[in-house]
């Protein structure tokens, strides 16, 4: 099932909604920090409906550099572009959702399947390499001062620590895909839209969304747990997604999604007046 983000002209978004979520944004923020704190024990393959294969997340303890400093807009003027201006096209599919929904999946499904359109930022971090591991493959593997250094200088889109080794995007990965001419795909923390959405990074916001409950065995509770997670987020942030996809079927979802990233390559599009001029 796919509900598309409805994006109203210039100053027709200043009314009762904008003030309404100009007021929830922050409460609703606060709501998603303070649930994923109280399951911060359990372990992210509960959330996944399939749960065939259990994984830490290197980043359940996400920084953002910059977080602090920038803060998300509810109003914004726009303008529509046709699909023929060279000042404008969507560079970063940034995928948001609940941890376990499945946008990992979805990600590496879309690189495996078209190389050449898509990439993943390569993350640093300042573990040791292992025997069978190359810098710039899989990891760029940095000294722990360098990456601070970096962080300080906001380099990083995001950051955190596992087992006593710190992990991060860069921002020049990113710029290194797009200067390559792919789509960058990220599957990032809501938090991280502060820096991406400007036009150097030109994303398009897609929300993975939790399946329905209906008809779906829940034995444990983690079906229910992950809805919960998924409606505060849309509650916070669902005024930035472009598309929502509620993940029913994750082949589904994946064809859905291909179908909207080629539909909004070849449509004129509705984007913040300030990412073009």
């Amino acid at each position: 099932m796919i509900i598309t983000g409805g994006k109203l002209e210039r100053t027709t978004l200043l009314d009762l909604r904008a003030l309404y979520l100009l007021l929830s944004c922050k409460s609703g923020e606060l709501l998603v920090q303070q649930w994923r704190k109280q399951n911060k024990n359990k372990s992210i393959a509960q959330y996944s409906v399939e749960k065939k294969k259990q994984y830490k997340d290197k980043y359940l303890a996400k920084h953002n550099a910059v977080f602090d400093q920038l803060d998300l807009v509810t109003y914004e003027e726009v303008v529509k572009l046709p699909m023929s201006d060279p000042a404008f096209q969507r560079k970063t599919l940034v995928l948001l959702g609940a941890h376990g929904v499945g946008r990992r999946h979805i990600k590496n499904t879309l690189i495996a399947k078209h190389p050449d359109q898509y990439a993943y930022p390569i993350p640093h971090t300042t573990r040791q390499p292992r025997a069978d591991e190359e810098n710039g493959r899989n990891y760029f593997f940095v000294s722990h001062d360098e990456m601070m250094a970096d962080i300080a200088a906001n380099e990083y889109l995001e950051y955190g620590t596992h087992e006593d080794a710190m992990y991060g995007t860069k921002l020049d990965t990113i710029r290194k895909i797009h200067q390559e001419g792919k789509m960058a795909i990220l599957d990032v923390e809501p938090q991280a839209l502060k820096v991406l959405r400007t036009a150097e990074f030109s994303p398009y916001v897609v929300f993975i969304a939790a399946p329905a409950l209906q008809n779906i065995a829940d034995f444990d509770g983690s079906l229910e747990r992950l809805a919960k997670e998924s409606d505060m987020l849309r509650h916070a942030y669902g005024h930035y997604f472009d598309l929502t996809i509620i993940n029913n079927d994750i082949d589904e979802t994946i064809t859905a999604l291909e179908s909207a990233i080629e539909h909004v390559q070849t449509t004129p599009q509705w984007i913040p007046v300030s990412w073009v001029y």
